[in-house]
């Protein structure tokens, strides 16, 4: 013993720890150092070091060995441990348990339950229903559990065995030879295709298989305030596995059609409102469309182009929450694309009586000019 390290440090451990305490020290090392996770040089080594360790600390009689005399009178080298297939001694039990850490498996077989495949779909809904929130009947095919056999496969869900390789698991344990010894691993088993069942005679509905295509109608709630692009989804709605398990989820993708003058800038919304420009001048009431209805816009004499009116909670409605965005009201001016003789005379009739110093930007500009 006089070549190797103490077992009790290669654990990071101290004399006297309990039995849990090695346990878990010994899992968290071995996901450290695994050479199927750890490419080092040092990695094959250090693990080497590491099983050791524990086949030593972790049987209660070598254990005692050690603590009294140094050993454990014939501890096991590294290939006799990989060797012997993992069995006894509770090694195989832990070692089981860190393996499907990284493969997926477990040290005790369970069944198999899969997910069915998701449906992913799109719709295009109006900026009205967008707004305000509707439901939609969508036509939708997809794979369900067969209602004769009740998804086994087999003639009136009845006429199949259970399968005499994985005892009706869907997984089995097998042997591989890697570098570093025999190594034990686990899969679906190829008798049965994960079902656990081996059918004798098959189901006439679905020949078989367990599942059927269907068409179906689903009934889409769409929330008042979903955005263009958003995607709903609907768990368990999609197709049914092929072996047991849940179906998978429907996915649908909302497409808006645009508004014929607002515009939607995440809950707010947006109007350029265009005006003659003697409106601006003289003030104005007008009725302008919202996501709530006509709403009368009282708009002040002498409002300048380019004005932005606030009007607080005309916005869009926040999904699953009862607060809403505002509406934004942009003043524009227009002006006449011609001019009779008549109507310039009057403008400029007009522009004569208006003093220059009422056009404060204007004369502000000049004066740096």
């Amino acid at each position: 013993m006089a070549d190797k390290r103490d077992y009790y440090d290669v654990l990071g451990l101290q004399k006297g720890c309990s039995e849990d305490e090695i346990k878990k020290a010994y899992r968290k090392l071995a996901r450290q150092y695994h050479p199927d996770l750890n490419k080092t040089p040092e990695a094959q080594a250090k693990f080497k070091e590491i099983n050791e360790a524990y086949e030593v600390l972790g049987d209660e009689k070598k254990r005692s060995n050690y603590d009294q005399f140094g050993n454990a009178d014939g501890q096991p080298n590294f290939e006799d441990m990989f060797g012997g297939g993992f069995s006894g001694g509770g090694f195989g039990d832990i070692f089981g348990d860190i393996f499907s850490a990284f493969t997926g498996g477990g040290g005790r077989r369970s069944k198999v339950m899969e997910k069915g495949e998701d449906i992913n779909l799109q719709i295009t809904i109006s900026f009205e229903d967008a707004i305000n929130g509707a439901t939609k009947e969508i036509p939708v095919s997809r794979y369900e559990k067969c209602s004769h056999c009740n998804g086994t496969g087999a003639k009136n869900g009845t006429e199949y065995n259970t399968c005499p390789d994985c005892k009706g698991s869907g997984r089995v344990r097998f042997t591989q030879n890697t570098f570093f010894g025999t190594t034990i691993r686990e899969g679906v088993c190829k008798t049965c295709g994960g079902s656990g069942r081996v059918v004798k005679e098959k189901c006439s509905q679905c020949s078989g298989k367990g599942y059927e295509k269907v068409k179906t109608t689903i009934s889409l709630k769409i929330p008042a305030g979903i955005d263009n692009g958003q995607v709903l989804r609907m768990s368990g709605a999609g197709n049914a596995p092929a072996g047991d398990g849940i179906p998978g989820d429907l996915n649908v993708k909302i497409n808006v059609t645009p508004h014929k003058v607002l515009v939607r800038k995440e809950q707010d919304i947006l109007l350029d409102l265009w005006m003659p420009f003697t409106s601006l001048l003289l003030g104005e009431k007008i009725t302008i469309p919202t996501v709530q209805g006509d709403y009368e816009l009282t708009i002040p004499e002498l409002t300048q182009s380019g004005t932005v009116m606030r009007l607080k909670n005309k916005g869009v409605k926040h999904l699953n929450a009862n607060r809403y965005g505002d509406m934004l009201v942009t003043i524009k001016a227009e002006f006449p694309k011609t001019l009779d003789r008549k109507t310039k005379d009057a403008i400029k009739s007009l522009q004569n009586q208006i003093a220059e110093n009422s056009y404060t930007k204007h004369k502000d500009l000049k004066s740096k000019i």
